[in-house]
């Protein structure tokens, strides 16, 4: 809905982005078997980034996703997976805001439909310190779900799998 009243402003913008945080299409049924619902959320989400994405491409509005490889220290985090220890675990938000910050930069003609894992997009970029985004650099980072098993983590980077 958000997309649908936003798109007339954006076709007239310079660089108009539309940023979705969902994953990657990984349609394997470890994601399903306990979060169905949760899982079809986020997946519909990712969806629509391919929709839109192709939709607005000649308009010239870029639509992509951006998902983060570990588990980031919110509220949700500490309250539903794990309390201090999950958080401990996570990487502090502003490695998404630095993620996003690259995309809305890219030239939205060129970069659109694509789903980002955030550690990835940065590396690419030219990040190379990933440590400043930890919260607590003595404890193994949790991956975040829906990573691909096949995604791997930028040099330097270890991901504790998911159980």
């Amino acid at each position: 809905m958000v997309s649908k009243y936003c798109i007339p402003h954006l076709t007239k913008a310079e660089n108009p982005h539309i940023l979705m945080l969902s994953p990657p299409l990984d349609m394997e049924a470890k994601w399903f078997e306990h979060s169905t619902a949760y899982t079809m959320a986020k997946f519909g989400m990712s969806m629509c980034v391919l929709g839109l994405s192709a939709e607005l491409k000649s308009a010239g509005v870029a639509v992509n996703a951006l998902w983060p490889r570990t588990t980031i220290a919110t509220a949700a985090v500490g309250n539903l997976l794990g309390g201090d220890a999950m958080m401990r675990a996570s990487r502090t938000p502003e490695i998404m805001g630095d993620a996003a910050y690259v995309i809305f930069t890219k030239p939205s003609r060129e970069f659109t439909g694509q789903f980002c894992i955030d550690d990835k997009l940065l590396y690419a970029s030219g990040v190379r310190d990933f440590d400043r985004y930890r919260v607590d650099a003595a404890v193994p980072l949790a991956s975040d779900f829906f990573v691909p098993d096949d995604d791997v983590p930028p040099p330097g980077v270890t991901v504790m799998p998911l159980r």
